[in-house]
């Protein structure tokens, strides 16, 4: 049996970007939609990102040694997932661009694409990451 870690991104709205909603307005609507997955509220998340765990150890580990985003993507070998929100976005970027010079040619697109997918939770707010280790 072989492991991956899977990058999941919310890819639905649940509020109409062509509506007239006032930003503010909106983001209660998302902060209502967001507690309410205790009331049944169901986000939908697609496959954005797929590495095999040894692979994204490896990835990993070209961040800096116990830095902040070390320990927080190492949280998915660890606790099995973790969520990734626009308050990680800044640290995130920060460090995955930083490390991007010592990364493989590999290392360096996934680097990109969580880049890219982080860049997508700064313009949205409401957008997330869920990244979880998969037993395939």
């Amino acid at each position: 049996m072989s492991e991956s870690v899977v990058f999941c991104q919310l890819s639905r709205k649940f509020v109409d970007e062509n509506d007239n909603t006032p930003a503010d307005a909106r983001q209660v609507v998302y902060y209502s939609l967001a507690i309410g997955h205790h009331l049944g509220v169901i986000d939908c998340l697609k496959e954005s990102l797929v590495c095999p765990l040894e692979a994204y150890q490896a990835w990993v580990a070209t961040l800096e040694a116990d830095g902040e985003a070390w320990r927080k993507m190492n949280g998915v070998p660890r606790y099995g997932e973790i969520v990734i929100d626009q308050n990680h976005v800044v640290m995130l970027a920060r460090a995955f661009d930083a490390a991007k010079p010592a990364q493989t040619p590999e290392q360096q697109a996934w680097s990109q694409a969580l880049l890219d997918m982080l860049q997508a939770i700064q313009l949205e707010p409401a957008i997330y990451l869920m990244v979880r280790r998969r037993y395939d």
